[in-house]
């Protein structure tokens, strides 16, 4: 065979189906399937190149049976292996990394489809199949048709055959026989991903507007205009006069609706939803048609569809939140666009708002860093802040800070709507911080700014940051603690357990662990006690066991408040060991693990509070969010305490009824949820003009929460209010906290104002208060 032709005859056996798989992906892919045919071209020319110089091919004789071949020439010949031959391809395209994964998806196709000799085929018995489908293209590639191809290929049939020697020659001889090619798969599709990658940006540009955005009013618009904004529309309660008047004659059914009607519409259809994602988006898609009876519903409906809107099922949004995105509902600030901050802001379409609700998704409940996902967070606590607190919706802004994410599953969605790079450095995400909060209060200087969710370290320190320069707080820390504060107030009051034998456990030493500590401290020097002997009433718990100053690791910062020094050098590594030395009185859980308290953990509380005296009952709050992270479930605490636990968790668990002699008894849980103050927080500093939101403030609150239960519900032996009654909660806490910011000085009210109620009390105050917040009406 002369040269030539040998050229051509080592690709031919296989040539017609890598032309079909060339073929086949460029039509899917351009870019890939011209680098294929590219490589291929490569392929046969340095095969050519590197058999020039080999001895002929020894000759072959058919044997017995399909397709075998024996060799009848024991000459040796030089041979040329086909791992130099591959190395030769991959060598000069170690620049140019798509060439790299395509030379190897080549080296992945059977072994004798690029043969290097003539001898390597006559060295050893084996059957060449030319079978198209034999070719694994990167789109037909799963972890189960891998598994496949494997089980298939190992069976050993008459038709196809190679013996185990021959196997690992081959595998010697080719070094990238053993190539993942669904490693490379996915390293090729990350690099598509990864549109940010060599870039080193250290100068942002600013976006500069020539236009502004001319928005209707309500007065002026007609028809269609009314029906797509959703402040405006009013679904079928629209009367004669107001079809008229705004041309929607014909534009909706002929029927005229109350509100009771429309929901109960509304709700046939949430309660035929399967699923509470489901659920959740019906909601969201009323909400973006009709804002007046999305929150009609939700007020008057809040114990069945608050934990939709939020907790627990805002875990499972936020987690698929790219995926379910359609709309835009909030502003999205990305670390790109910082220059451009007071623009981003203006662009929102509702004028002055009153709240924002901002987070960077880098603690999403116990969810850990969802990145821009996270924005689901803003937007269900601001739908709690109409709902419970009666602030407009149109005065409510949710916003996300894009600085990243180092949540590899997000980073490696190509639905992910972030950014996708890994988070900035804290230095750098702490500039963006402080130039978010100036263009925040230059754009919106009425605007108070609640934090949410953002890692423990800089939840504490932009708190500490901003909270005297600032309109501001943290829900995570302040407000868990004031309602945790004020769920405790009356826990201490049900438990028959002294204020000065109380001893808490905390298990969680995270920013809502220490926040909510650090509230009930200032319970205890409320009442007479140091800070000190306050602060020595409490042991916080982590994953390394007992905090303490002696432990031999470093401590963040928020924890060294509450370091032990008293352990005598003992280290206590476990929750047990800790209940076994402390003999708490309370354990409160803010670890997002699900199951931590055990049942021996919940017996030992109970032990050592029986230990005091009769009639003692132990004090158990698994806060924990969603309920998939609680630390123990209600049925397990009233179980493992025989029925004497007081019990509040973070998200809604439903009463429990067991015989006792023949008798049903009913608990009734109890629910920490925040809902019960952040809103009526929010209200009060908005009303009051507070320039600053205080320590006194939070605290006022939780006062406020654990005065707020009525005869029924303290005779039941709950400490919160219920969920049905969360609006009077907000109303007492927002009068409250209102008082409280007069006291503290930092209300800017006149003067006239606050002398009028300090005369006529609260019934003046609760009359202005109701006249300011809204109460939808169809």
């Amino acid at each position: 065979m002369g040269k030539r032709a040998a050229r051509w005859a080592l690709l031919a056996s296989r040539a017609a189906d890598v032309q079909k798989v060339l073929n086949r992906l460029a039509s899917s892919n351009k870019r890939v399937g011209k680098t294929l045919q590219l490589s291929l071209l490569l392929t046969k020319a340095l095969v050519a190149r590197t058999t020039a110089a080999t001895a002929p091919a020894p000759k072959r004789s058919r044997t017995a049976g399909p397709r075998k071949y024996r060799n009848t020439n024991n000459t040796s010949a030089k041979l040329t292996p086909q791992g130099a031959l591959f190395l030769q391809l991959v060598q000069p395209c170690l620049e140019l990394a798509p060439w790299i994964y395509s030379l190897v998806f080549l080296a992945r196709l059977p072994f004798f489809s690029l043969p290097t000799l003539a001898h390597a085929m006559a060295s050893s018995p084996h059957s060449i199949s030319t079978s198209s489908s034999d070719i694994s293209t990167p789109r037909s590639i799963s972890p189960s048709s891998v598994a496949s191809a494997r089980s298939s290929h190992s069976s050993i049939s008459s038709s196809k055959r190679m013996s185990i020697s021959s196997t690992r020659r081959i595998s010697a001889a080719n070094p990238m026989s053993s190539v993942d090619i669904t490693a490379i798969e996915e390293a090729m599709r990350m690099a598509n991903l990864d549109t940010l990658r060599g870039y080193n940006q250290t100068r942002y540009g600013e976006v500069r507007q020539f236009a502004t955005t001319e928005y209707m009013s309500e007065k002026q618009a007609l028809g269609y205009q009314v029906l797509s904004e959703p402040m405006w529309n009013k679904g079928l309660s629209f009367t004669p006069e107001q079809r008229v008047a705004k041309n929607l004659t014909g534009l909706i059914p002929h029927v005229m609706e109350d509100s009771n009607r429309q929901c109960e519409r509304a709700l046939k259809m949430i309660r035929s939803r399967q699923t509470n994602i489901d659920k959740y988006l019906y909601l969201s898609t009323l909400k973006s048609q009709n804002v007046d009876l999305f929150y009609r519903l939700l007020i008057d409906n809040a114990k069945e569809l608050m934990p939709l809107v939020y907790t627990p099922t805002i875990g499972d949004v936020c987690l698929q939140y790219s995926t379910l995105y359609t709309r835009p509902e909030a502003l999205y600030i990305s670390i790109k666009q910082r220059k451009s901050m007071k623009t981003i802001l203006r662009n929102w379409p509702y004028p002055n708002p009153e709240i924002c609700v901002v987070t960077d998704g880098s603690r999403i409940l116990g969810l850990g860093d969802l990145g821009v996902n996270g924005v689901g967070i803003p937007i269900g606590k601001l739908a709690l802040y109409t709902a419970a607190a009666g602030i407009h919706p149109a005065k409510t802004l949710p916003i996300v800070l894009d600085c990243g994410t180092a949540n590899e599953t997000n980073l490696k969605d190509p639905l992910y709507l972030g950014l996708r790079s890994k988070r900035i450095p804290v230095a750098e995400q702490q500039e963006f911080m402080d130039e978010f909060m100036q263009a925040a209060a230059e754009v919106y200087p009425d605007m108070v700014v609640q934090f949410e969710d953002f890692e423990s370290e800089k939840a504490f320190n932009y708190l500490d940051r901003y909270r005297n320069s600032y309109k501001c707080f943290n829900d995570d820390i302040q407000g868990t603690g004031a309602v945790v504060l004020g769920g405790y107030i009356g826990a201490v009051n049900l438990s028959g357990v002294p204020i000065e034998e109380q001893r808490l456990v905390f298990m969680g030493a995270g920013s809502a662990g220490v926040g909510v500590a650090k509230q009930l401290v200032e319970y205890y020097t409320k009442r007479g006690l140091s800070e000190q002997a306050a602060k020595d009433k409490f042991w916080l718990v982590d994953t390394k066991g007992l905090v303490t100053k002696d432990r031999g690791d470093k401590l963040a910062e928020h924890k060294k408040y509450f370091a032990r020094s008293d352990n005598n050098g003992h280290q206590f590594r476990t929750l047990e060991e800790v209940i076994e030395y402390v003999k708490p009185t309370a354990l409160v859980g803010l670890t997002a693990t699900h199951g931590v308290f055990t049942e021996s953990v919940v017996r030992a509380l109970k032990a050592s509070v029986d230990a005091g005296g009769l009639g003692r009952r132990p004090i158990l709050f698994p806060l924990s969010n969603p309920l998939t992270k609680a630390e123990c479930t209600f049925e397990q605490a009233v179980t493992w305490t025989d029925g004497t636990v007081i019990f509040a968790s973070g998200s809604p668990f439903s009463a429990f009824t067991v015989k006792v002699a023949d008798q049903p008894v009913t608990y009734y849980p109890n629910q920490g949820n925040n809902v019960y103050v952040f809103p009526g927080i929010g209200l009060g500093a908005i009303l009051s003009k507070a320039s600053r939101v205080t320590d006194n403030m939070i605290y006022t609150s939780a006062a406020a929460l654990a005065g707020s239960l009525n005869a029924e519900e303290i005779h039941k032996g709950l400490i919160y209010p219920r969920i049905e009654r969360v609006r009077d909660a907000s109303l007492i806490v927002a009068r409250e906290v209102m008082k409280a910011a007069r006291r503290d000085g930092v209300s800017q009210l006149p003067d006239e104002q606050w002398l009028e109620w300090e005369e006529w009390g609260d019934p003046a105050l609760d009359k202005y208060i109701k006249a300011r917040i809204y109460d939808p009406e169809l």
